[in-house]
């Protein structure tokens, strides 16, 4: 099998394969990603294909293997991240946890400077420190998913100044 025809074979699949790797990924960004590897780590390796046998059986094969490989890793890795935090946690002394006067003159002097950021800034900085996603805010807002980035990051640049105390 030539070249072109492999290549024309296994575009072929693309669509099956994106709505596999959306089961698998739950996620329409790391399904695109995980059909982006699989497509390429099929072109790569063409030559350990044996044309008798089915392609879409073998595409279907590496994109299992590549998921599940790429699930051990970034589970290895947030294992060890976890265990970092915990070491962090345990090593901060308890005094200076609850509701003491401090933290609590300490939290409203942070509400105010983020109060005080103009609206523009305070609006995604807030969505996303509350936990939305950047195309969550960007999509609320209506505005492009890189204005809403740099917002955020003008809002952090000028909470660091003004917090400067905090550190």
């Amino acid at each position: 099998m030539s070249t072109l025809e492999f290549n024309k074979q296994m575009l072929g699949y693309k669509l099956p394969l994106r709505y596999f790797a959306l089961r698998l990924t739950s996620d329409t960004s790391d399904a695109d990603d995980l059909l982006q590897d699989t497509l390429l780590k099929a072109l790569l390796n063409k030559d350990k294909f044996t044309e008798s046998t089915n392609l879409k059986a073998w595409l279907y094969t590496i994109m299992k293997n590549t998921f599940i490989n790429n699930y051990r890793r970034q589970s290895k890795s947030t294992a060890f991240i976890d265990r970092e935090k915990e070491a962090i946690t345990h090593s901060i002394p308890a005094k200076n946890a609850g509701n003491s006067p401090f933290s609590v003159l300490a939290e409203k002097d942070i509400k105010s400077q983020i109060d005080s950021l103009e609206e523009e800034l305070r609006v995604p900085f807030v969505r996303f420190f509350e936990g939305y996603k950047y195309k969550e805010i960007a999509d609320n807002l209506q505005i492009p998913i890189g204005t809403v980035k740099s917002r955020i990051f003008l809002a952090r640049k000028k909470l660091i100044v003004s917090l400067k105390d905090f550190r």
